[in-house]
């Protein structure tokens, strides 16, 4: 899909229609090779080493926003260069965070109804994250973390009614954080009526509705997609599922949504039966971040929340996210012995 929703432009911007595909072949072999390799690797050793993991992670956080080692591409400085690919710390800092805190969960489960001592710390160590992720600026990756964090948190002993509070603070935060970038407040605007601007802030979101709406049934046929020929911009990465959509039909998409439901199911199960609290919080955590990433792509795509700029897990193009997610995989394949 990769390939046939990105030769169109990859041959007109690089001469080379497989460019892309060529890429996230690679780093889905560097990843598969990884995921095994991880996947024997006992996952104790994270509780371990957790700190200084998520220490690592803080510093490439840091080191991404300093120009002339942070690479800016589509507008954020969220990327270290390594020739014409790229790694974003903003992934790695997913795991780290999920690790981090499953570590936290698993040593103080039963002290987490003790708000100021116990949850306001670890609380401030994910919105930490959360800033130096939206200095970048990166907002979708930062919300995906937020998010798969605090419902991972809200599993553990902690009190309803602060998670209410929280909920109501946060429509605040995101509130003022709207107003402040003029940018999302486009996108804002554009959820809401996207024919208002078409050529500018809604154009996106059209031309995905437009690749969407024809694929009927079976869809136009591999390889057919008429909203790749540079009117859907950059489908290979995003707004993947448009493509699809449009190319294999509400049949393509029932398998797509199968094999997620099968994947988040088995991965769910695989916690559910962990009896140790650390491998517990950190499989939750893993499937938590693949939900929550993946609804909010689909919901994005089909236009029914502003553009985020949150890629599909396994799918989009991207290398940092495709290593992350089979890392994670690896992760899980190795708690599942314990199941």
């Amino acid at each position: 899909m990769i390939y046939s929703s990105s030769y169109v432009w990859a041959e007109y911007k690089f001469n080379n229609p497989y460019k892309f595909a060529m890429h996230q072949s690679i780093f889905g072999l560097v990843g598969f090779i990884m995921m095994i390799i991880i996947s024997k690797i006992d996952y104790r050793l994270y509780y371990k080493h957790a700190n200084l993991i998520l220490l690592i992670s803080g510093i490439l956080l840091i080191l991404v926003l300093i120009p002339g080692i942070g690479v800016i591409r589509n507008g954020s400085r969220s990327w270290f260069g390594i020739g014409s690919f790229g790694i974003q710390p903003s992934e790695i800092a997913k795991l780290s965070l999920i690790i981090f805190v499953s570590k936290y969960l698993a040593n103080n489960d039963r002290n987490m109804a003790d708000i100021v001592h116990y949850s306001f710390p670890i609380l401030g160590i994910v919105f930490l994250f959360f800033f130096l992720i939206l200095l970048e600026p990166d907002f979708g990756s930062g919300a995906i973390i937020v998010l798969s964090l605090i419902v991972l948190i809200f599993t553990s002993n902690i009190k309803l009614s602060f998670f209410i509070k929280l909920g109501l603070l946060g429509i605040l935060g995101i509130v003022g954080l709207i107003i402040a970038a003029p940018y999302r407040m486009a996108r804002i605007l554009a959820y809401l009526n996207p024919w208002s601007d078409p050529l500018g802030s809604g154009f996106q979101i059209i031309q995905s509705l437009y690749a969407i709406g024809p694929g009927g049934l079976f869809g136009l046929g591999l390889g057919n997609s008429i909203q790749k020929h540079f009117y859907l911009p950059e489908p290979q990465t995003d707004f993947i599922f448009a493509i699809i959509s449009e190319e294999l039909g509400f049949i393509g998409i029932i398998i797509l949504a199968t094999c997620y439901i099968v994947l988040f199911y088995n991965i769910i199960k695989i916690s559910l039966a962990t009896p140790n609290l650390f491998g517990k919080y950190l499989s939750l955590g893993i499937i938590l971040e693949f939900i929550l990433q993946t609804l909010l792509n689909l919901l994005v795509v089909v236009g029914l929340i502003p553009v985020t700029g949150v890629t599909l897990p396994f799918l989009s193009y991207g290398g940092s996210s495709l290593l992350i997610c089979l890392a994670g995989m690896g992760i899980v394949l190795n708690i599942s012995k314990d199941s």
